[in-house]
């Protein structure tokens, strides 16, 4: 059986990735040249596929080359975030493992050095096991270790915004002073909360400030895609007329996970010509699926917090929640109300401000509060 193409999860090589050539090269072009990377974009735009595909042409171009991706997404503290650095870099710089225990003991201070097998692929893993007060010295040796070993390193920290969330209030300066001594590292800080990004490096309150090249990620163009698309499904014997596929393309406003998954539905019919009625039922199939969960999130919400996402999602996009005409149309109470409600909606990622407006986030969210 053939493998699905289009991938909901992971990275599996180029050949299974849309597009990004002119962004891929952008990236390497920069870190190639001593610039570190902040890359921007709402969530299921691509980037974490777009980091591994930087990194697999890396290693392309530079077979000794060292590649590291830290989600930071789930860490909740500085230390958290030391334990994630060093589980992904450690022991990935020496051979033999007895050497690289040797190495690893030396230049960690203050920290003990376990190795064991990862239990699902056998791989042996270092841990750091250290006491809170020397947190931020083992953060350092870890960037010593890093530039000891002379080898070039790249190194991605995905949903770095993270960092403003932690309880330790230096964390920023920390990371910065020691990227500045590390030399043979580059690095990208990638990041989906796309005001505090902005603010950690267009502001000079920030250490971060102006450090960095910038890239904002935007959709896939709509011919891109499609070209894509109907390459794989043809392989399928799946057929999708262009007029099908745009109406796909503008329900999802071109967000790349939302394609993808309705794709990856196509693709498992096999032989067939697709039409409008095979999309709808495959996406009331999705919103099916999930519509406990977006029961769940739709009540937690207050009574004005719920009006207003019911009213954003009917509209699609808004740009201006707070005029006269888009109140008394959607039956909202004052402007203060709503800003209120808005602000509360854009904290929680229910809707989130793109270039054209107000929309809100999960598209397949957005569809199921149209039923209502």
């Amino acid at each position: 059986m053939k493998e699905n193409p289009f991938l909901i999860h992971g990275y599996k090589g180029p050949e299974y990735f849309c597009d990004r050539q002119e962004e891929t090269a952008n990236i390497i072009d920069a870190l190639k040249n001593g610039c570190n990377i902040t890359l921007i974009s709402p969530r299921r735009y691509g980037k974490t596929g777009l980091i591994h595909n930087v990194f697999h042409r890396i290693k392309e171009l530079d077979k000794k080359a060292n590649c590291f991706y830290v989600d930071i997404y789930a860490t909740h503290s500085l230390n958290d975030f030391v334990q994630l650095f060093a589980k992904a870099v450690l022991g990935h710089l020496d051979t033999p493992l007895q050497k690289a225990e040797n190495i690893i003991s030396k230049v960690f201070r203050y920290s003990q050095v376990t190795m064991s097998p990862d239990l699902a692929t056998g791989v042996p893993q270092f841990s750091l096991s250290f006491q809170p007060q020397y947190t931020a010295s083992t953060l350092e040796d870890i960037f010593t270790y890093l530039d000891k070993s002379g080898q070039t390193c790249y190194v991605a920290f995905d949903e770095f915004q993270q960092v403003l969330e932690y309880a330790e209030k230096d964390v920023e300066a920390l990371l910065r002073t020691y990227i500045q001594q590390t030399h043979n590292v580059h690095f990208i800080f990638s990041g989906s909360k796309q005001h505090m990004m902005m603010e950690m490096f267009n502001s000079p309150k920030h250490p971060f400030y102006r450090s960095t090249e910038k890239l904002h990620l935007s959709t896939l163009a709509e011919k891109v895609y499609y070209d894509f698309a109907t390459e794989k499904l043809r392989q399928q014997g799946v057929s999708l007329p262009e007029d099908i596929f745009h109406t796909i393309y503008t329900q999802v406003d071109g967000v790349t996970w939302y394609l993808q998954t309705i794709m990856n539905r196509f693709y498992r019919m096999s032989n067939c010509t697709l039409t409008k009625e095979t999309f709808h039922e495959i996406i009331n199939g999705i919103i099916k699926r999930e519509e406990e969960e977006y029961k769940h999130l739709y009540h937690l919400l207050t009574v004005n917090q719920a009006s207003l996402l019911l009213a954003i999602a009917k509209e699609g996009t808004v740009k201006e929640p707070l005029s006269g005409l888009f109140m008394r149309t959607h039956n909202l109470k004052s402007p203060s109300s709503v800003q209120r409600a808005l602000q509360y909606l854009l904290n929680e990622e229910y809707v989130y401000h793109s270039d054209n407006g107000y929309i809100v986030y999960d598209r397949f969210f957005a569809l199921w509060l149209k039923k209502y």
